[in-house]
C-alpha cells in the first residue's frame, strides 16, 4: 500500500509540473498585448522598405520584414499638430476642430479620448516620451498613467545637456541661446534672435554621440522605460516621439558621413503644376525661418543637395535609435507579446514642385509610411489597400480584445493584417486650409487624386454641405506619377471628375 502510495504521490507531482507551466503558458497568451507605439516627424516613406534605394534604413526595414507595411497610406492634415491630433484622437480635423498649430485639442474638444487614454481607461499602463501629441497642451496629461516627461528632462550624453532651443549643439549656438534666456526671450523671439545673428542654420552636422540630440535621449529613456514596464502586471500603452528628420536636418557626422553628396539627385520636376489653383501652393516659410535660406526665390542647387543628404542623415540617426529600442524588446523577452505600431506623421516635399516642408495636399505630403507588427499576423507582407491615419485607433482596439468606439472615423485594419490582400477601402482623405476661409479636400483613390477647394467659414461649420468650390484639381497617377498637369478642366475626364466629387462630399457629409 505504501508502494502505491509513494507512485501515485510521485504522479501527483509530475502532475503538477506538467499542468502549471502549461497553465501559465495559457494564462501568458490570454494577456492583452503590449504596445510600442512609434512616431517620427516629418519622415516620407524614403525608406528600404519602400523601395528607396538611396536611404540608408536597416532597422526601420527589420521592422518592416516583421510587420505588414501600408503602402498607400496618408495623413488627415499635412501637418504636425493636426496630423497628430487626428491619429491620437481616430477622428478626421472637422471633428477634432484642430487645423492648425495654435489649437489645443481639449479647448476646442474637450471630452475627446484619446488612444492611449482609452487604453489607460482599459486597465493599460501608459506613459509617453518625446514629441507625440503636438496640439494637445503638455502632451495631454489626461492620456498618461505614468505622467509626460519633458524632453529636456531627459539625461543626454555626458557633457551635453538638453540641445539650444532644443534644435542645435555648436557651442556658438548655445551662448547665444543662453543670452536669449537671460533676455527672458520667449520661444518666437528666440527664433528671430538666432537668426539675426546668423546661429539657426537648417542644418548641423557634428562629430558628437547619438544622445547629444533628443532622439538619442528618447530612445535611451525609452529602453529604461520598457525595462521598467516590463516588470509590472499591467499591460503596457508606450508611445515613442523622435524628432528627425524635422527640421533642422541636425544629426551625428557618421549619419552624415553615410552619403555622399555628389551622388545626390534633385527632385525631376520642381515646376508648378500646368492648371493648377494657386491655391494648392505655399511658400514654404517654415524652410525660409532658417538663417542660411534665402527669403525669397528658389533655393540653389548646393543646398539642395545639403538639404536632402542632411534629410537623409537624420532618418539614418532616428532608425539607429528605433534599433536600439527593438532591440531592447527582444532582450526583455516581450517582443512576441507586442504589438508594434511605426508612422511618420506627414510626408515631405524635397524640391518637387519648386516646394519644401509638408503643408499641401500633393502626394509627396499626405503620403506616409506605416506598418504593423502584431501577435499572430501576416509578417513581412505590404498591403495596397487604400489606409488613413484614423484607422490606427480602431486597429488597436481590435488587436487589443477592445470594444470599438462608435465615435471613430476609421475602420479596423485587421482584415488586412489577417489576410493582406484584403482591400478595406478605396480612398483615403486629407485636407489642407489656406487661411481661415478656404478649405482643399483631397480624395485619394488607387489611381486618382482629387482635390476640391472650397470657400466658406469651414471653422464655425461645415461648408462640404452646401459647398462654393474655388478650385479643382485632378491627377492621373498611372499616367502622370508626378503630377505634372491638373486635368480637372478636361471634357475627357469630366465624368471621372464628378464622381470622385459626389463620393468626396458623401464621405464628408457622413460624419457626424
Amino acid at each position: 500500500m505504501k508502494k502505491i502510495h509513494r507512485v501515485l504521490f510521485a504522479y501527483a507531482l509530475l502532475l503538477i509540473a506538467v499542468v502549471l507551466p502549461l497553465t501559465a503558458c495559457a494564462q501568458g497568451k490570454t494577456q492583452k498585448p503590449n504596445i510600442l507605439f512609434i512616431a517620427i516627424d516629418d519622415l516620407k516613406p524614403m525608406l528600404g522598405s519602400y523601395g528607396d534605394k538611396d536611404i540608408i534604413s536597416p532597422n526601420i526595414d527589420a521592422l518592416a520584414a516583421q510587420s505588414v507595411q501600408f503602402n498607400n497610406a496618408y495623413c488627415q492634415q499635412a501637418v504636425c499638430a493636426v496630423s497628430r491630433v487626428s491619429l491620437f484622437s481616430g477622428l478626421r480635423p472637422d471633428q477634432t476642430k484642430v487645423w492648425d498649430l495654435k489649437t489645443n485639442m481639449r479647448d476646442v474638444n474637450p471630452d475627446v479620448v484619446t488612444l492611449p487614454q482609452y487604453f489607460k481607461q482599459q486597465g493599460y499602463e501608459t506613459v509617453g516620451l518625446g514629441k507625440l501629441m503636438h496640439g494637445a497642451k503638455n502632451n495631454d496629461p489626461l492620456s498618461w498613467t505614468i505622467p509626460y516627461k519633458e524632453d529636456k528632462h531627459l539625461n543626454y550624453s555626458e557633457d551635453y545637456k538638453y540641445p539650444a532651443n532644443g534644435k542645435y549643439q555648436a557651442k556658438e549656438i548655445h551662448k547665444a541661446y543662453r543670452q536669449s534666456r537671460n533676455q527672458k526671450m520667449g520661444w518666437k523671439e528666440t527664433n528671430r534672435y538666432l537668426k539675426k545673428l546668423g546661429l539657426s542654420p537648417s542644418v548641423e552636422c557634428l562629430d558628437i554621440p547619438d544622445g547629444a540630440y533628443e532622439d538619442g535621449a528618447v530612445a535611451n529613456a525609452g529602453i529604461e522605460l520598457l525595462d521598467e514596464l516590463s516588470n509590472k502586471d499591467k499591460p503596457f500603452f508606450l508611445a515613442l516621439g523622435f524628432h528627425k528628420p524635422h527640421l533642422p536636418f541636425a544629426a551625428p557626422k557618421k549619419y552624415w558621413d553615410m552619403y555622399e553628396r555628389h551622388d545626390i539627385q534633385l527632385a525631376p520636376y520642381q515646376e508648378k503644376v500646368t492648371g493648377a489653383p494657386d491655391y494648392a501652393y505655399h511658400s514654404w516659410g517654415e524652410l525660409r525661418n532658417y538663417s542660411d535660406v534665402p527669403q525669397e526665390g528658389p533655393v540653389l542647387t548646393e543646398q539642395q543637395k545639403e538639404l536632402i543628404h542632411g534629410y537623409r542623415a537624420c532618418v539614418s540617426y532616428v532608425d539607429a535609435q528605433i534599433g536600439l529600442v527593438m532591440d531592447k524588446l527582444e532582450e526583455l523577452g516581450i517582443r512576441e507579446n507586442t504589438i508594434v505600431v511605426l508612422w511618420g506623421d506627414h510626408g515631405w516635399h524635397l524640391g518637387d514642385h519648386g516646394l519644401w516642408c509638408k503643408h499641401s495636399n500633393f502626394e509627396q505630403a499626405t503620403r506616409v509610411p506605416m506598418m504593423i507588427s502584431a501577435p499572430n499576423m501576416k509578417q513581412g507582407l505590404q498591403a495596397n489597400t487604400m489606409a488613413e491615419f484614423v484607422d490606427i485607433y480602431p486597429t488597436l482596439c481590435e488587436l487589443s480584445g477592445l470594444p470599438l468606439g462608435q465615435h471613430l472615423d476609421g475602420q479596423s485594419l485587421v482584415p488586412v493584417l489577417k489576410d493582406t490582400k484584403v482591400q478595406i477601402k478605396d480612398y483615403a482623405i486629407s485636407q489642407y486650409p489656406r487661411g481661415n476661409k478656404v478649405m482643399g479636400y483631397s480624395l485619394r483613390s488607387e489611381r486618382y487624386r482629387l482635390t476640391v477647394w472650397v470657400k466658406g467659414e469651414f471653422r464655425k461649420s461645415k461648408v462640404y454641405v452646401d459647398p462654393v468650390i474655388d478650385g479643382v484639381e485632378l491627377y492621373d497617377y498611372q499616367n502622370d506619377p508626378l503630377e505634372k498637369e491638373s486635368l480637372a478642366n478636361s471634357p475627357e475626364y469630366a465624368e471621372l471628375r464628378n464622381s470622385l466629387q459626389v463620393k468626396l462630399f458623401e464621405i464628408l457629409n457622413t460624419q457626424p
